[in-house]
């Protein structure tokens, strides 16, 4: 299922709502850090492997288009 993603930094919170997800990240978006975290914590909230867990589009933006295969 594909979803829009929206990330906060300096928090720590999913929210999902429809077809749309608010995240709240810890990791500063340098060198992927960030992307790595929301992989993570995705695959943790959606009880699937992190390999399940893809970001489509958005990748160096707060705006993310992520698939997750459940």
């Amino acid at each position: 299922m594909r979803y829009k993603l929206k990330v906060k930094f300096n928090s720590d919170f999913v929210k999902v709502s429809g077809e749309s997800i608010e995240i709240g990240v810890k990791s500063k978006p340098q060198k992927g850090k960030a992307n790595v975290e929301i992989v993570r914590r995705l695959a943790k909230h959606f009880r699937v492997h992190s390999s399940s867990v893809r970001i489509l589009a958005g990748m160096k933006s707060k705006r993310k288009v992520v698939e997750i295969d459940f």
